[in-house]
């Protein structure tokens, strides 16, 4: 098999390979040396010893803070990521609608609510849903987290749709009206799959922005992850290693989140080699019999 050449930079030759050996080991030196005066700052304010941290490793701290916070912290992410995926694909369509008004008004749509920042949007909702009660009190922190996650990350996958579809070979649609489809048809059948397909583990790492952006709500008083972690360092005083041990949980779901789209994307693309191969073998024996 043929080596494939990166065209975007040229291969280094034995000088270039020795002096990017020695920048490496100097940027891992100086790393080493900054996380030894911080741990030196750290320790010689007793913030390394073992009366901060064993509070973390009992079950009052997880039964009554952490898990608690943890669990709200998916259930918005959850919803939210449910919403933002019917929030994207009703708009993504309509921006690829071929009635101008619907793409016009579409494309207003998403491009409000992708300029509006995330916690703006979760502030507003809180008080108009706090005025209008709609809602119990209590729960107005939770939907005000919802809808501002919604509706920023909705516009996002919605242009990850138009994207997706615009990204397409012109044959797709093109193979769509020959046999008798109409542009909606042949976008909603043939061109929306595909372009899902493609971007799924895109859209899974845009769950991973949702998930971390809950972590505005402790803003508006919800009680998330963050806001149960500072609330617990607040009353223990250990608010540094209650926030460390918050963010390892944090990255740890993020992590499994980022090998759930690296798996999405192996697995979408030896399904669609799969298929290629399928599609390709009744046409080579036809080639062969003519």
């Amino acid at each position: 098999m043929a080596k494939t050449q990166n065209v975007l930079f040229d291969v280094q030759g034995p000088r270039g390979r020795r002096v990017s050996a020695v920048l490496n080991v100097v940027g891992v030196l100086l790393a080493a040396a900054l996380a030894w005066v911080v741990l030196g700052e750290l320790a010689e304010q007793g913030q390394l010893d073992a009366s901060k941290w064993t509070p973390l490793l009992t079950a009052r701290t997880w039964e009554n803070f952490l898990l608690p916070g943890l669990w709200d912290t998916l259930r918005a992410a959850l919803l939210a990521v449910v919403l933002s995926i019917a929030f994207g694909l009703i708009f993504g369509l309509g921006r690829l609608s071929h009635i101008a008004p619907v793409r016009l008004v579409s494309t207003v749509v998403v491009e409000f609510f992708r300029a509006v920042p995330v916690l703006v949007m979760m502030i507003f909702f809180y008080l108009g849903i706090g005025r209008a009660g709609l809602v119990e009190p209590a729960n107005v922190p939770f939907w005000a987290v919802v809808l501002g996650l919604m509706f920023y990350n909705g516009a996002v996958i919605a242009e990850l749709i138009r994207s997706g579809v615009h990204q397409l070979p012109k044959g797709q649609r093109e193979a769509g009206l020959v046999i008798g489809l109409t542009p909606s048809r042949s976008l909603r059948m043939i061109e929306l799959p595909q372009a899902l397909t493609a971007m799924l583990p895109s859209m899974v790492s845009q769950f991973v922005v949702i998930l971390k952006d809950t972590a505005l709500g402790y803003i508006i008083t919800y009680p998330e992850l963050l806001a149960s972690g500072r609330r617990l360092g607040a009353g223990d005083g250990n608010i540094l290693q209650t926030l460390f041990v918050v963010a390892l949980v944090f990255v740890l779901i993020n992590y499994l989140l980022t090998l759930l789209a690296a798996w999405l994307s192996r697995f979408l693309s030896f399904r669609t080699g799969g298929a290629t191969k399928a599609a390709e073998g009744p046409m080579a024996a036809e080639e062969v019999r003519v």
